[in-house]
């Protein structure tokens, strides 16, 4: 079973889009994903300001940022 994860993005966020483009294959076999817009607090602006889009597992924790392409989250998202 895939882990639920949220995808910290912004609006108008370019690169946002190109991760979101990325994890559409992922979706399509079942990975949740809950897009965080990291404008609603402060504390996420200051702490991924500068490296959305950041995808971060719900389950660990764990974080992989931007860059990244559809097998490296499919490999990061993988049951450990």
């Amino acid at each position: 079973m895939l882990p639920e994860c949220q995808l910290l993005t912004t609006l108008g966020c370019h690169l946002c889009e190109q991760a979101e483009d990325q994890l559409m294959p992922l979706v399509a076999v079942g990975l949740s994903i809950e897009v965080v817009d990291i404008a609603e607090q402060e504390a996420w602006v200051a702490t991924y300001g500068l490296r959305i889009p950041v995808l971060r597992r719900l389950d660990t924790g764990a974080e992989l940022d931007w860059p990244f392409d559809t097998a490296q989250a499919a490999v990061f998202v993988a049951p450990c």
